[in-house]
């Protein structure tokens, strides 16, 4: 990540689902399944986020057919995403202190 910034929730749903190699539609359909329905993403967002996302080296073209894109996560991707897991793992046991406040 440019400046490690922390990534958009729709960037780390992305490399979430690229664990696994796949096409824009089965990314898509990975998202929602990941987030039981809550985040549903359409395609100007996904391929605006796979064109910055390969632009910055966390993700590749492995192939590319006439009619699909096959995309995969690089190490580098890897390790932004495990590292926005673990901030994202901070910032909800920091919030645990409103637990005793409501």
């Amino acid at each position: 990540m440019e400046g490690n910034q922390p990534m958009t929730e729709a960037m780390y749903y992305v490399l979430l689902a690229l664990m696994r190699p796949d096409h824009g539609y089965g990314i898509m359909q990975r998202i929602k399944d990941i987030t039981g329905g809550r985040v549903v993403m359409g395609p100007g967002t996904l391929y605006g986020i796979l064109t910055r996302l390969k632009r910055e080296g966390l993700i590749v073209l492995q192939e590319e057919s006439e009619r699909k894109k096959i995309y995969e996560i690089t190490d580098a991707g890897r390790q932004a995403l495990l590292a926005e897991y673990r901030r994202i793992k901070q910032l909800a046991a920091d919030g645990a202190i409103l637990e005793g406040e409501i």
